[in-house]
């Protein structure tokens, strides 16, 4: 049998063969075996309140007109789905599972889930009944006990409270919370090398139209993202689906929602809530009271929108599970879920779209940008600095245009880094210095034009007065390199070994 040939830049997937073998007809039925396993193997804990997909409870096609069908199921190029973003889902026999994303052929993000991963450190969006283990006035934060191998940090203002019951405008913590006191709190970043996770108070359970915050009726917004005639549609169709309890916030992934299917997403968040708070009743603190779905379903349900030409899964089981979630959900971007059979295929679904190559690069500190210039990045315990250089880049014409296309390059792709290998915290930029000041404000809109495509906030400051961009990114998680590195046992970390034979001359 010959040896497929490697894939090259610019080759288009082939076309499956017809005599590949056709997935399953029958749905997986809730609570059929296996169901109670997530992506990475765990088994759910029964007594644990799981987030409801609202699987098996949607609109059908057949309710919808033709317009507003056409309009959700997206656009189509040679008979295939056509959109922005691919994701690939690659399961590794050890239990890892690979997700990356790439717009168009450029990888933009890459996560990783691992059974560990899920039941330790990744437990973002998880609900807890919590002890709160010590108040620090001086630090204006307590240590909450959650169940987990390091104490949570719930700070003071992530503490919800009734300002009817307190006579400060602004109470400090220690009025608010008391040693050994129990309080339902919600991860809202991940453990992060020696620091506990972040906690608020401020619960807040995602569906997958509307985002619902439980005893916070003044909270109500819809995502900038859509366009002036869908919000307002929007907002006249949620006037009487507002919870008086509730706050709610729209997704992006509303557009098109029918009145049916808004309501049914709000009325079931509302169910979810009472299961959470008649669980908290009966529990002891230090308990896991609400668990977040696999992390390929959760991007699914966040971000899942006709924008994408395609989800490819090289797992079979994966592979059925999402397809049945995503048939329950939006069924008219299910022929999007696609199977990769990497044995007929020949090579993995990472090669095939040159998420390897990729992903290795973005390991690397030096990043070459098109032109010939590049960039350096450096990761400190403190910031990240960005060092620009014209390297090979010596332009055409004069000094200035030549320094302005290629901090134009780099201001692209440091934005495309960042998203890449999750930094996140302070970052520092060292562009090359321009003297004309349209050009310095020129580069400065097009990084934040370049960032508004990371879901990730960020705030980013002017050019100062030494010449450099600085910029704050949330920090969610532990960054690519983190997650796929350990420290060296030779020189722990610092990139360089001491000779202690020219120290002992010292003693």
């Amino acid at each position: 049998m010959p040896t497929a040939a490697r894939p090259k830049i610019g080759d288009t997937r082939p076309a499956p063969a017809a005599a590949a073998p056709a997935a399953k007809s029958g749905r997986r039925r809730r609570g059929g075996r296996g169901r109670n396993k997530s992506a990475s193997g765990a088994t759910a804990r029964d007594d644990v309140v799981q987030a409801d997909l609202g699987v098996g409870d949607t609109t059908a096609l057949e309710d919808l007109d033709e317009e507003t069908l056409a309009r959700r199921r997206g656009r189509t190029r040679k008979g295939r789905p056509a959109g922005r973003y691919m994701m690939c889902v690659h399961v590794r026999e050890d239990g890892h599972t690979h997700i990356a994303l790439l717009e168009g052929r450029v990888l933009i993000e890459h996560s990783v889930a691992t059974a560990e991963r899920d039941t330790a450190n990744s437990i973002d969006g998880n609900i807890y009944l919590g002890r709160v283990q010590n108040v620090l006035p001086g630090m204006e934060a307590a240590f909450v006990d959650i169940g987990t191998p390091k104490n949570g940090v719930l700070y003071r203002g992530d503490v919800a409270y009734d300002p009817e019951e307190v006579e400060e405008k602004q109470p400090k913590i220690e009025r608010l919370l008391k040693n050994g006191q129990s309080v339902v709190v919600q991860v809202t970043k991940n453990p992060i090398g020696a620091k506990g996770a972040r906690l608020t108070q401020e619960v807040s359970l995602a569906g997958r139209f509307v985002v619902m915050v439980p005893s916070q009726p003044s909270i109500y917004g819809i995502s900038k993202r859509l366009p002036d005639d869908e919000r307002k549609r929007l907002r006249r169709v949620l006037e009487d689906l507002r919870p008086p309890d509730a706050g709610l916030i729209v997704r992006t992934a509303a557009e098109g929602a029918t009145p049916d299917e808004l309501e049914r997403d709000v009325r079931r968040l509302r169910e979810q809530w009472e299961q959470i708070s008649a669980l908290a009743d009966r529990s002891k603190p230090a308990r896991l009271l609400y668990q977040e779905p696999p992390l390929v379903t959760r991007l699914l349900r966040e971000e899942f929108t006709k924008e994408y030409r395609g989800v490819l899964i090289d797992d079979r089981a994966l592979y059925e599970e999402v397809r049945s979630y995503v048939e329950a959900i939006t069924p008219e971007l299910a022929e999007r879920i696609e199977y990769y059979d990497e044995a007929e295929e020949g090579i993995s679904v990472f090669e095939r779209h040159h998420v390897q190559e990729q992903l290795l690069k973005a390991l690397d500190r030096k990043v070459w940008l098109p032109s010939g210039g590049s960039i350096i990045i450096e990761r400190t315990e403190a910031l990240t600095v960005v060092d620009v250089n014209t390297g090979k880049n010596v332009g055409r014409s004069n000094l200035e245009e030549t320094v302005f296309k290629n901090n134009l390059e780099a201001a692209d792709e440091v934005a495309r880094q960042l998203r890449l290998r999750d930094i996140g915290g302070i970052i520092v930029i060292d562009f090359i210095d321009m003297e004309i000041r349209s050009n310095r404000e020129q580069l400065v809109k097009a990084f934040r034009d370049a960032l508004a495509r990371d879901k990730t906030r960020t705030q980013v400051f002017d050019v100062s007065e030494l010449g450099v961009v600085e910029m704050t990114r949330k920090r969610v998680s532990e960054g690519l390199v983190e997650s796929v590195s350990e420290t060296c046992s030779t020189c722990n970390g610092r990139g360089y070994l001491i000779d202690e034979a020219l120290l002992e001359e010292l003693q």
